[in-house]
Parts: C-alpha cells; sequence; structure tokens
C-alpha cells in the first residue's frame, strides 16, 4: 500500500457500536434531504433520479463508517448546486449552524464553469481537501455501480479510464477499502465490454481505418 498523503482526520468507526450510533442519530439530515427532493426530477444515465444517487452516496459512506456530521450532510446535496437551475446556495447555508461548513465542502465537489471534467477532478486530486475526496470516491463508486444498467460501451469504457486515471489515485491517498472496491468495480465493467466483444470490434475498425 502507497504511503497516504496525510493521516485520517475524518470522523470515522469501524464498528457501529451504541456510541457512534448515538452520534449518527443526533446528526440532523432531515433539512438537507427537504433541499435534495429538488433532484427527484433529474433523471440519470443508468435510471432512476439525482434525489436517489445522493441517498446511496450517504449509505456508502455510512457503510465505509464515517459519521462525520458535514460529510454526511453533504453528500445528500451534494449535487445540487451543480444540478439545479438557480438553486440558492443560501438554503445550505441556512440549514443548520454547520451550514456554512456543508455548503464549502458541497463547492469544493462541484465543477465550475470554466473547468472541464479532467480540470475539475485533477483540482479535487490535487488540491481537494480529505473530506471533498472522501466524497468524491463514494460518489463515484455509486456511479461505478450505477454503470452496470448502463448499454452503451463507449460510455463504459470513458468512464472507466476515468475512475483509473483519478479516482483510483484519490481512494489510494484517503481510503484503501474504496480504492480497492472501486478497482473491482473497474475490472466488473472492462469485463462486461470484453464478454460483449466490444474491445475486438474496436480493433477490426481501427484495422480497417488504416487500409
Amino acid at each position: 500500500m502507497a504511503k497516504q498523503k496525510y493521516e485520517m482526520k475524518v470522523e470515522r468507526s469501524s464498528k457501529m457500536d451504541a456510541q457512534h450510533m448515538q452520534q449518527l442519530s443526533d446528526i440532523r439530515l432531515a433539512p438537507y434531504m427537504q433541499l435534495a427532493t429538488g433532484l427527484i426530477g433529474k433523471t440519470r444515465h443508468a435510471g432512476g433520479n439525482m434525489f436517489r444517487h445522493q441517498m446511496d452516496t450517504l449509505a456508502i459512506l455510512i457503510d465505509y463508517g464515517y459519521i462525520d456530521s458535514v460529510l454526511l450532510k453533504a453528500s445528500v446535496v451534494h449535487d445540487t448546486v451543480e444540478d439545479i437551475p438557480g438553486f440558492e446556495k443560501d438554503l445550505i447555508v441556512n440549514a443548520d449552524p454547520e451550514g456554512q461548513k456543508v455548503l464549502d465542502l458541497v463547492l469544493e465537489v462541484t465543477r465550475r464553469e470554466d473547468e472541464d471534467k479532467k480540470q475539475f477532478l485533477c483540482r479535487i486530486l490535487d488540491t481537494g481537501s480529505q473530506k471533498a475526496k472522501i466524497l468524491k470516491c463514494a460518489d463515484r463508486i455509486s456511479n461505478m455501480i450505477s454503470l452496470g444498467y448502463v448499454t452503451d460501451p463507449q460510455f463504459i469504457e470513458r468512464y472507466c479510464d476515468e475512475t483509473e486515471y483519478f479516482l483510483l489515485p484519490m481512494a489510494l491517498e484517503i481510503d484503501f477499502n474504496m480504492y480497492q472496491e472501486l478497482i473491482n468495480l473497474i475490472m466488473s465493467r472492462r469485463r462486461y465490454l470484453e464478454d460483449g466483444g466490444y474491445f475486438d470490434n474496436r480493433h477490426k475498425e481501427s484495422s480497417s481505418d488504416k487500409k
């Protein structure tokens, strides 16, 4: 395992005991869930909608033992600024006393107007906070699982390549278990492409173009 860039500073639990369950129950997620319902009408490439994706990202973080309140709240609304036209950021700020911290984290994982996808992911990888990297990795795990319902092979290949180049280094810094899950997801999706003959067909097309 590569040496971590920094020591883990985000609160997490290897076991959901009574103390940590109480800590989790004290986190008020309802105001953020209400804001996230604005994503219900936003469909996803793999089906479902963006609201469900927020809840899935939250569940993945809890599954990995993360109980940091700002991180969990941000996971519930992490796509609101980017995907709800005209979304008022103050709604997050005013959600509760941690609202400003939650918004700051959401903005870290929100693609800026002057960024393409590569620049966006490079920014998080190079300068993102630990919480931003954890949230982005949980977000990508959710997206990679959903990729199992996508039938566009070029999209699958591009998304797997992107995950390998940007998300694996990110996960290796902050959570080795997330890193392992992402590797397994990449392998399963590429195996799907291979079993369907996608790479063979692409090679034939490439060879034909060179003639």
